[in-house]
């Protein structure tokens, strides 16, 4: 059996654990791209941080993924036009700051910060991570609504991720604009 079979059998028997191993291997490798082939202040690799990607795209990617892109299916199931730009919408306009949300709470809590520094945080690259990331999933979501089957949903954004996580990946490291230090 090959790889492709193998893949859709466990995402048929087991689809939240498929997609949400899908998601650790999206961000883990986007963060590991970011760490060895972009870095441009020289630090040397932080393995904790490819962790705790890593361990978002499994613990909230993929789950959070897995139910929100199911229940927009079933809501609105289809690939018209009109049907298309309206997911695309609610997922860029109302579903992306709550991912951006997640995504830097997460990686506050796991970093040992302060509520406070979760809100700088916010107010500092919130609104760069959604504008940044119309560029990339308003024309991706629009391939995914109109041709990719709901199950390979998540295989499909995933594989984009990687990608998109470099820009993540360095959104969610980079020192906080008011001069404090990155806790390690």
């Amino acid at each position: 059996m090959g790889l492709w079979a193998r893949y859709n059998k466990l995402l048929e028997a087991q689809p939240l654990l498929t997609k949400a191993f899908t998601s650790l291997i999206g961000f883990t490798a986007g963060d590991v791209l970011a760490q060895n082939f972009i870095n441009e202040d020289g630090e040397s690799y932080d393995v904790m941080r490819t962790i705790r990607l890593g361990s978002f795209g499994f613990l909230l990617h993929g789950t959070t993924g897995h139910y929100f892109y199911g229940f927009l299916d079933s809501k609105m199931p289809g690939t018209k036009p009109v049907t298309v730009a309206s997911k695309v919408a609610i997922d860029q306009f109302f579903w992306n700051p709550i991912f951006g949300c997640m995504f830097f709470g997460y990686l506050n809590f796991t970093e040992g910060k302060s509520f406070e520094d979760y809100t700088k945080k916010l107010q500092s690259d919130l609104k760069t991570a959604v504008m940044g990331s119309w560029a990339v999933w308003i024309p991706a979501h629009t391939v995914n609504f109109a041709f990719i089957p709901p199950s390979q949903r998540l295989l499909y954004i995933n594989t984009i991720q990687i990608g998109y996580n470099v820009f993540l990946s360095f959104l969610g490291n980079k020192k906080a604009d008011d001069g404090e230090e990155k806790k390690e």
